[in-house]
């Protein structure tokens, strides 16, 4: 299964590591500091119609749920994140004149997209978007271009979902490593845990999910001490020069967050003080972060890296 290969082949990259490291002897301690998860009430899954606009809307989200590489050069309304500048767009788009239907999606044009996320429609980024959106639309048609279909189709399984999607060139993620494939999946797992907390569908392994590895939350991770890069590493971040996807480093990056963050869930469920609830890798993603927002985070560089995969 994917999601056991990755973890697999995210723990071999660690042990091979050249130029990123887990720092193992903070481990324990880092995960004692974590907050504890929000209560959760299982969320009724809404109504038939609200659940196909729901799951539309991530879905559609998901798949251009990348670019972090440009976010820099793009057109931002009063200061927000690159994710929530188009996060922002396709919720403008969905509630002036709803989704994009399937046959839509399928023959969109960067023109019309950039149109609806306020872009240049010259940003390279805004073909990259169209792509991506054609394919979904496309795989849309093997479901009656119905979005909430595709969740159905997982069968309760978050896992059979990213499964699913990994055939998919929209959510298309996997990188190599010394001739290992690194199936990271990074936009195909947070489409489930999106449509999920959206309440467009409700799967019972959640928990198998590991960190979504994009260049926030293995920064956070450098920063608060978990994660050691090499000098000349920081040094080449921090001046802002781009790391090539599918480098050594970039997918020692994505790989040894991925693999630290399974260390932390494992450490939080290991009998310990009552403060100490057991989290999941989705739920330490969420909280790491949100804590990258912070303007300590934000004032050091992170990794940059031109690619669809985050």
């Amino acid at each position: 299964m994917v999601i056991s290969e990755l973890k697999s082949a995210c723990a071999w990259v660690s042990a091979r590591a050249r130029h990123v490291r887990i720092r193992e002897d903070r481990i324990s301690a880092y995960a004692a500091t974590l907050p504890a998860p929000e209560p959760e009430c299982p969320a009724e899954l809404l109504p038939a119609q609200e659940r196909e606009s729901a799951a539309a809307f991530w879905l559609t989200l998901d798949a251009i749920n990348f670019g972090s590489g440009w976010f820099p050069t793009l057109r931002k309304r009063l200061g927000p994140t690159g994710y929530r500048t188009i996060a922002t767009g396709i919720r403008r788009r969905f509630d002036s004149h709803g989704p994009w239907a399937a046959d839509e999606l399928a023959r969109l044009q960067a023109g019309e997209l950039a149109a609806a996320l306020d872009q240049d429609p010259e940003h390279e980024l805004m073909a990259l978007f169209a792509r991506s959106l054609n394919d979904l639309g496309a795989h849309l048609a093997a479901y009656g271009g119905s979005f909430a279909a595709v969740a159905d189709s997982a069968d309760g399984s978050a896992v059979a979902l990213v499964e699913t999607l990994a055939g998919w060139e929209c959510f298309a993620d996997c990188s190599s490593y010394e001739g290992r494939a690194i199936p990271f999946l990074k936009r195909a797992q947070i489409a489930a845990a999106d449509l999920s907390r959206g309440a467009a569908a409700r799967f019972g392994d959640l928990h198998e999910l590991t960190l979504f590895a994009d260049n926030l939350v293995p920064h956070v991770l450098r920063l608060d001490g978990v994660l050691r890069f090499a000098p000349e590493l920081v040094a080449r971040i921090e001046r802002g020069a781009l790391l090539e996807h599918g480098s050594p480093e970039e997918v020692e990056i994505r790989a040894c967050a991925v693999h630290a963050v399974e260390l932390i869930a494992s450490a939080r469920s290991r009998p310990q003080a009552p403060t100490t609830a057991p989290l999941t890798a989705a739920q330490i993603d969420q909280l790491l972060w949100n804590r990258g927002q912070g303007a300590a985070y934000k004032a050091i560089p992170r990794h940059r890296s031109r690619s669809t995969a985050y």
